[in-house]
């Protein structure tokens, strides 16, 4: 009896071990994730720029210019004779606002105080990056931006959440030439 339990054993264990079978890939389109995200971000830029344009549409009083880059402006204060604009390393120094597009502060200029920025080698948001660009000294523009020219997706971690398009009024009060290249 014992040898007829050890042998059951042995053959039980001998045998009942066997490799593990290979499961069959589910099948799933390799780009269906990529364009769902591609139609809802089509879609959010939409939306954004209606609620802009329709911003645009009620003010008569300003001349509004759409930019290369995918976002607004009109000047309060525009210099006709100068042509120097800040260039890749120039330092600028900036006052600016934020708001949402219904108007309310998110940033005051007090609170952000005066911004001593290098042209391209510092963090600053993309859409006032490029805005700065198109400025003179002395210049005043308020700039719209949607969502993926501001903070997009990932807002500023403090008051600006997630794909919040914007409006900022920009001061720009000096450039400083670090460049070779004048325009």
């Amino acid at each position: 009896m014992k040898h007829f339990l050890l042998f059951l054993s042995v053959f039980t264990l001998f045998f009942s071990c066997k490799a593990p079978e290979a499961r069959k890939p589910i099948s799933i389109s390799s780009g269906s994730f990529i364009n769902e995200s591609i139609n809802r971000s089509k879609e959010l830029t939409a939306r954004e720029e209606a609620r802009i344009q329709k911003i645009i549409k009620k003010d008569s009083l300003n001349n509004y210019i759409s930019s290369d880059g995918g976002f607004w402006y009109y000047y309060e204060k525009k210099d006709t004779i100068s042509s120097i604009t800040p260039k890749f390393g120039d330092i600028v120094n900036f006052n600016y606002d934020v708001k949402n597009l219904n108007g309310n502060v998110i940033y005051n200029q007090k609170e952000i105080d005066t911004v001593t920025y290098s042209i391209d080698q510092e963090d600053l948001f993309f859409g006032l990056r490029e805005g700065l660009k198109l400025m003179k000294e002395g210049e005043i523009v308020t700039f719209l931006f949607p969502s993926y020219q501001a903070y997009g997706y990932y807002g500023d971690d403090h008051k600006i959440g997630t794909n919040i398009p914007l409006i900022s009024r920009v001061t720009l009060n000096k450039i400083t030439k670090q460049s070779t290249k004048e325009n």
